[in-house]
């Protein structure tokens, strides 16, 4: 794990096998949100949307459901479904109401919430809106399950009977471990209660760990066999939490003081690079092409250069398996959530179409995000979700190109200037004027006066005025005004 810490930015690196798996990106100026607890107003409630918004001091009113209202549901075997009231049961305008961000703001949508508060630990998750103990469908072996949820049954207060979740990270752990995560959880929720009480709305209660500590919490486990810290400070921030909750691996923190950067070091920033293209390049010479929408993201799997060295069916199977573990790797890369597409090249045994699965599914196992794979369908194409809290990579390090506004095209030179004659027709016949202006961009001036000039000349003969064109440097391609003198 690589952690590049400056004023402006804090960025965690997951490599596994010299190759980067995951980056967290989290600039000062845009601080997550997600995990913190505010103080809450309901600004509007909407009985069409089972949803209310609320006003927790952001920039835009936060989003509300009535499903994350008042009841915990666990990702644990525990869950149960509960019929939902209609929100102007549960809310009305005006009221005071303590949530916690389950997602941050993305486009242009605000942050999601919830009711059912859960504070993080490293082994547990303190959950106050329920009594069950859950524990994490990670771990597999139903006797350390069992285990694991007697140690917290018995540690808990019997008299609060709040609820945990217990984490991937606690299996192995022992009773001192698990009673020290509990005491400390108890004492957090104490001190936000305590918070809450006299918060003013908007008030921000509780606020999640830095991003170097929360990224130690989260993600270091025994597969974790150093972590590398460019900064003193964050070094002195992690060592210290780390000696409290894990000292067994205060070992594995280090300070990394070279002159050189860290990720270039690792070559970071060219995998960083690369994930910002929509091609990825397959070992073999096939390639994926990845295209990321507002409603979802679709991946073109390619057999490209290769050619294999048996038969088709072969060489798109090998292509397809190939894919299926590149594809894992670039949506934890990326970060890319809500409802994927994956075309897959079509294959005719349903042997190849399993082991393709099974292939994709164990590539997504490491994945700390929700996710969901159907089966290959009739048309050669895998449906699958994950688990979107966030800003995607190419979300949060672009902004739509100025020149076509995000639609990844423009309108060709020719289409414009035919633009432009139309509306100089339409000017003319609305309005009154001896002479029109024409500014437009340099390329579509120069192809007008080249190009067009029998257009030009016919033009002003057929609207009895003259039309003068001046070139602006500043405009787009797809850009021009017509003014009337």
């Amino acid at each position: 794990m690589l952690i590049n810490v400056t004023r402006s930015e804090t960025r965690v690196a997951v490599l596994e096998n010299g190759m980067l798996q995951e980056l967290i990106i989290e600039r000062s100026s845009r601080r997550a949100y997600l995990g913190n607890v505010y103080q809450g107003t309901v600004v509007r409630v909407l009985p069409g949307m089972q949803a209310a918004f609320v006003d927790v001091g952001l920039e835009r009113a936060a989003f509300l459901h009535a499903s994350d209202i008042g009841r915990h549901h666990a990702e644990t075997d525990d869950a149960e479904p509960q019929e939902t009231p209609p929100i102007t049961q549960l809310l009305r305008d005006g009221q005071k109401i303590l949530v916690q961000v389950i997602k941050d703001p993305i486009g242009s949508k605000g942050a999601r919430l919830t009711t059912n508060i859960s504070i993080p630990s490293r082994f547990l998750v303190l959950t106050p809106s329920s009594s069950q103990i859950g524990v994490s469908v990670r771990i597999e072996d139903p006797e350390e399950r069992e285990r694991l949820r007697g140690m917290v049954e018995a540690a808990r207060d019997d008299e609060s009977k709040t609820g945990y979740i217990v984490r991937t990270n606690a299996e192995g752990m022992d009773t001192f471990a698990i009673r020290a995560d509990l005491a400390y959880l108890n004492k957090l929720w104490d001190l936000i209660q305590e918070r809450s009480a006299d918060a003013q709305p908007g008030e921000c209660v509780y606020e999640d760990l830095s991003l170097e500590v929360r990224a130690l919490r989260d993600m270091m486990n025994t597969e974790v066999d150093r972590v590398r810290i460019d900064s003193s400070e964050a070094f002195s921030r992690t060592v210290e939490f780390v000696q409290q909750f894990m000292p067994e691996r205060a070992n594995r923190i280090e300070l990394y003081q070279s002159e050189r950067p860290i990720f270039d070091l690792y070559g970071v920033e060219d995998d960083i690079a690369n994930a910002l293209e929509n091609t990825v390049s397959l070992k073999s010479g096939g390639h994926l092409v990845i295209d990321q929408t507002e409603a979802m993201t679709t991946i073109d799997v390619n057999t490209g250069g290769f050619v294999g060295h048996r038969n088709l069916e072969e060489t798109i199977f090998k292509t397809n398996l190939e894919a299926a573990q590149a594809i894992a790797r670039q949506l934890r890369l990326r970060n890319l959530g809500g409802i994927i597409i994956i075309d897959f090249i079509d294959m005719e045994e349903q042997a190849h179409r399993d082991q393709v699965i099974r292939t994709l599914n164990k590539a997504l196992a490491k994945d700390h995000a929700r996710y969901f794979v159907s089966e290959i369908s009739t048309l050669g194409l895998v449906e699958m979700t994950r688990k979107r809290t966030s800003e995607s990579l190419e979300r949060l390090l672009c902004e739509p190109c100025p020149m076509c506004n995000g639609k990844g095209r423009v309108k060709t030179a020719e289409t414009v200037c035919n633009e432009i004659f139309r509306e100089i027709t339409r000017a003319v016949r609305q309005f009154d004027a001896d002479r029109l202006l024409v500014m437009a961009a340099p390329q579509i001036v120069d192809k007008i006066l080249e190009e067009e000039s029998a257009t030009i000349e016919a033009l002003e003969d057929g609207i009895q005025k003259s039309i003068r064109f001046q070139s602006e440097d500043q405009y787009t391609q797809e850009q021009f005004d017509v003014v009337l003198f």
